[in-house]
C-alpha cells in the first residue's frame, strides 16, 4: 500500500543529508520545497531534484533566521517540515557560542513559527545523537538518558527538543526529533571536521596523511545516510510526540575505521596522531530500539559497504573536478 502524498518543505535541503532526502521525498511522489542560504550546502547536489521536470521541486535561497522564513511557508503552506538547516561543527560553536545559538536556536524557531502559522501538521526536526546526551552512564545510549550535552551545539539541540515539546503543547503541532548518530555518506564534503569519514577519503584519495585527534580509541556510532534518509521519510507520518535515536547501537572507534577506510582505499600509510580536541566525547553509540518500535526503522548498511561507497563517490569527484 503506497504512502499518502502530502507537500514538504526541507530546511537545509541543498546540504548532506538534506539534498539525499530531497531525493527521497520526490521518489515518493511528495512535492517538495527546498529552503537554503547555500553557506555550505551545494545546487550541484539537487541537480537530479531540479533537471526533474515534474513540477513539484521548489528551491528557495533563504536563510532560516530571516523574517521572511516564516511568510514563505505561510504561502506555501508544508503538510511537513523537515528541519535540518544548522550550524553543524561542534568545535565551531565551543569557539563562537553565540553565533551557533543564533543559527540553531533562533533559526530553529523561525522554522517552527513558519509551520504553525502555515497550519503544518508534523516538524521532523534533525537533533544530534552524538551531543545532546554528553557521557553516558551506560551505553547504547538510550532515549531515557538525561540530556546533559558538553557542547553549545548540543545545548542548542537540546534546546529546541525543549521548544518542540512546548509547540505541541501549546499550538497543536506534532513533531518527531530523530537523534542522529554519526551520519556519513555521498554528499558529505571531505573539506570539512564534521564527517571523520569524509575527510579520511579525501585525504587517502589524494594521499595527504589522516590526522586522528588523541589516541583514536575514541568511538563513534557511524550510520549510512540512506539509513537516515530512510528514518525522516518514515517519521514524516510516525513517532509523533517522540525523540528517536537513528544510529546502528554499534561502537567504532577511529582507529577502526581508518583501517576499514585504509584498506578500501588501497593505502597502506598509517594515520599521523594529534592532541585531543575540547568537546570531544570519549564514547558515543545509540540504542535504535525506539526507533524500530515506533518508526519501523532499521539500519541495514554495513560500515565496510557503506565506506566503500563514500571513497567511490569522492573518487568521481575528485576526476570530474581535475
Amino acid at each position: 500500500m503506497s504512502k499518502p502524498v502530502y507537500r514538504a518543505l526541507v530546511t537545509g535541503g541543498a546540504g548532506f543529508i538534506g539534498s539525499n532526502l530531497v531525493d527521497r521525498l520526490l521518489a515518493e511522489g511528495h512535492e517538495v520545497d527546498v529552503v537554503d542560504n547555500l553557506s555550505s550546502g551545494s545546487l550541484g547536489h539537487l541537480a537530479e531534484a531540479r533537471g526533474g521536470g515534474s513540477g513539484r521541486f521548489h528551491f528557495h535561497q533563504l536563510d532560516v533566521r530571516s523574517p521572511d522564513l516564516t511568510g514563505l511557508m505561510a504561502r506555501r503552506k508544508p503538510d511537513v517540515v523537515f528541519h535540518l538547516a544548522a550550524q553543524t561543527d561542534v568545535h565551531a560553536s565551543v569557539s563562537d557560542p553565540v553565533a551557533d545559538a543564533d543559527v540553531n536556536v533562533l533559526g530553529s524557531l523561525r522554522a517552527l513559527e513558519g509551520a504553525r502559522r502555515a497550519g503544518a501538521r508534523k516538524f521532523v526536526f534533525a537533533s544530534s545523537g552524538g551531543t545532546i546526551y554528553g557521557e553516558a552512564s551506560s551505553y547504547p545510549v538510550k532515549e531515557s538518558q538525561p540530556q546533559a550535552p558538553e557542547s553549545p551545539y548540543g545545548v542548542s539541540k537540546k534546546i529546541v527538543g525543549d521548544y518542540l515539546f512546548a509547540y505541541r503543547r501549546l499550538y497543536g503541532l506534532e513533531f518527531t526529533s530523530l537523534a542522529l548518530a554519526n551520519v556519513y555518506g555521498p554528499r558529505q564534503e571531505p573539506s570539512g571536521e564534521a564527517g571523520v569519514v569524509a575527510v579520511f577519503a579525501g585525504r587517502l584519495l589524494s594521499g595527504q596523511p589522516c590526522l586522528i585527534f588523541g589516541d583514536g580509541e575514541q568511538t563513534r556510532d557511524f550510520v549510512f545516510v540512506d539509513d537516515v534518509v530512510d528514518a525522516f521519510s518514515r517519521a514524516g507520518d510516525k513517532g509523533s510526540g517522540l525523540l528517536c535515536n537513528i544510529g546502528t547501537g554499534q561502537e567504532t572507534s577511529l582507529n577502526e575505521l581508518y583501517l576499514v577506510m585504509a584498506r578500501n582505499a588501497g593505502v597502506s600509510q598509517r594515520p599521523v596522531y594529534t592532541p585531543g580536541r575540547p568537546g570531544d566525547l570519549r564514547r558515543n553509540c545509540l540504542d535504535p530500539a525506539r526507533a524500530a518500535l515506533h518508526l519501523g526503522w532499521k539500519p541495514w548498511t554495513s560500515l565496510e559497504k557503506g565506506t566503500a561507497a563514500v571513497i567511490d563517490w569522492c573518487r568521481q569527484e575528485m576526476s570530474a573536478r581535475a
